[in-house]
């Protein structure tokens, strides 16, 4: 079992957005999470890397709980990727390389520019050199850096927050297409939470609605 949630609830200002969450996600599972804006979806995966704490419940990652785990550390093995990519002034590769200059990351070997270049192919990015400026690319082209960006740091778990909703048609394909890839080829678990009907092509997802009384499993 990679991550396992029990009987999770969030209360912010004495409202309950959720309670008696639970779910089992091991390597290589892709999780769909949908439900009605303002359900807590994107509230719930951020408890999963500790960018907030759950009100009631725990969460444990391959057996203990992520209380047990240095924020820096927990934060690389379960990376998070926004719905608006984030990007700071400077070069493609000045981006990518940018968690690399953390002193939590320190001893971690830093990517070669041929893996970052090979990253950029498989993101069918090839038209980008690492040399050029990260803030005029487009959000299509900033969701596949960010992407890339997060599998440089060899996570367990990618928590995704609506990643595709801003993009065109043709990165989206590309991102959902490397999405259902690295769940099965590379065995990260993925959660997901999106609006759209995103349908693996080889894979089987699991699919839920989060309600205010929990998770609720929908047919595949």
């Amino acid at each position: 079992m990679l991550l396992e949630l029990i009987d999770i609830s969030l209360t912010f200002n004495d409202n309950a957005l959720f309670s008696d969450v639970s779910l089992a996600v091991d390597t290589g599972d892709l999780i769909f999470i949908g439900g009605p804006s303002g359900s807590g979806k994107s509230s719930l995966l951020r408890l999963l890397n500790r960018l907030n704490d759950p009100t009631s419940g725990q969460i444990n990652l391959e057996g203990r709980p992520l209380t047990d785990y240095k924020v820096a550390e927990l934060r690389r093995q379960i990376c998070y990727i926004h719905q608006t990519p984030v990007m700071v002034e400077g070069t493609v590769k000045q981006n990518l390389l940018l968690p690399f200059a953390f002193e939590s990351l320190r001893g971690f070997r830093v990517p070669t520019d041929e893996t970052l270049i090979e990253l950029l192919h498989e993101f069918k990015l090839d038209d980008i050199a690492l040399s050029d400026q990260a803030m005029v690319l487009s959000v299509g082209q900033k969701q596949r850096l960010a992407f890339i960006r997060a599998l440089l740091l060899q996570p367990k778990a990618l928590l995704l927050d609506e990643p595709t909703s801003a993009l065109d048609r043709d990165s989206r394909l590309v991102v959902e297409e490397y999405v259902e890839r690295l769940a099965g080829q590379k065995n990260l678990a993925i959660l997901m939470v999106t609006h759209l009907d995103f349908k693996p092509k080889h894979m089987k997802a699991r699919r839920y609605i989060l309600k205010r009384g929990g998770l609720e499993e929908r047919a595949r």
